[in-house]
């Protein structure tokens, strides 16, 4: 069989030699010798395959706040893997040289051979505790990241999923065996946005979100906020009370949009500090008690909402001190919803 190929999940046979597949809310339907909308799962001879079984694209050590992840194991290194691909095609995309990769390019995916068994050794030799899929939308290498996540469960290691959301609730349904946090990105609060944007759809991500929380998978939330499209206090408002009402305790980052990609030259400008601090407030006035500004100096501490104590210190990135017993608030024991160990 070829590099990178192996029979993909979640797909069964359609008429006249098509397939259908249920890994994300596309359910594309895929006729012989072609793609779905991410383009690297392909109809070959009518067995759906995925093109990018084992070819990473990247892999790096990062911190699990770059994720980000606040409240997951703070402070810790995160072993980061990617192929390329997505099924999204957002026109501000940051990483769109290997999420796009497949629509702009011909011939063999790219990216070196990383079996899983060598991911979950790298994790363990660089003395990380989880393996993060990520960069692009680890969903569309669904298969890839199970046969990773199995093995690193068993070596101790975490899983996280860094994700647009726009899986099935089948995926989910197996995700749920192996996947331990997820932080994902919930674009706007209008479903045109989505439409128009990102090629996608707004319900499904919501379903992901109260599907993952519901199913004790660890969830926080990021909303790269676009100057005048995504910014308003209705959006704003609109995302912020939908997190409170799956719980108070849900992380939400807003961070700031700079123009990239297909907004490089003709999208609207970088996103004013003051939206940012705007979309804090409005974030607590909504009833979230952690709301963090994602890629800008401050609102980077986490709080205890009891006693007001600043638990884990940061400057940017890095943690400075922590002030926790456990997971519970160093200074007055209030239970606190962070994942130590």
């Amino acid at each position: 069989m070829t590099a990178g190929r192996r029979e993909a999940a979640l797909w069964k046979p359609a008429a006249g030699g098509a397939v259908d597949c249920f890994l994300c809310e596309h359910r594309c339907r895929i006729a012989p010798g072609k793609r779905g909308i991410c383009r690297v799962r392909e109809n070959a001879g009518g067995r759906l395959e995925t093109l990018v079984y084992g070819r990473a694209i990247a892999q790096h050590v990062d911190l699990i706040e770059k994720k980000p992840l606040h409240h997951f194991l703070p402070g810790s290194r995160s072993y980061s893997v990617a192929a390329v691909g997505c099924n999204f095609q957002c026109g501000f995309c940051q990483n769109w040289r290997i999420s796009q990769w497949p629509r702009s390019e011909e011939g063999e995916m790219p990216g070196d051979p990383a079996p899983p068994a060598g991911i979950v050794a790298a994790a363990q030799r660089e003395q990380c505790e989880s393996v993060s899929y990520t960069y692009t939308e680890p969903t569309i290498f669904f298969e890839y990241a199970r046969d990773t996540a199995v093995p690193a469960r068993r070596a101790g290691l975490r899983n996280v999923f860094v994700t647009n959301g726009f899986m099935t609730p089948e995926a989910l349904g197996e995700m749920a065996a192996w996947l331990d946090a997820a932080n994902v990105d919930l674009k706007a609060w209008s479903d045109a946005f989505y439409r128009t944007v990102c090629k996608g759809r707004l319900e499904p991500v919501k379903a992901s979100i109260r599907a993952m929380h519901a199913a004790g998978i660890h969830v926080e939330v990021t909303t790269l906020l676009v100057t005048a499209q995504n910014d308003s206090e209705g959006d704003l408002r609109g995302i912020a009370g939908f997190l409170a009402s799956i719980s108070p305790d849900l992380a939400w980052h807003v961070s700031r949009y700079h123009p990239d990609y297909g907004y490089e030259t003709a999208g609207p400008p970088a996103t004013p500090l003051e939206t940012i601090d705007r979309a804090v407030r409005i974030g607590r006035e909504e009833g979230l008690r952690y709301v963090y500004a994602g890629n800008v100096g401050g609102h980077a501490d986490t709080v205890c909402p009891a006693c007001g104590q600043a638990v884990i210190r940061r400057a940017g990135l890095t943690v400075l001190s922590t002030n926790l017993h456990g997971a519970a608030c160093g200074r007055c024991g209030a239970a606190l919803p962070i994942v130590v160990a």
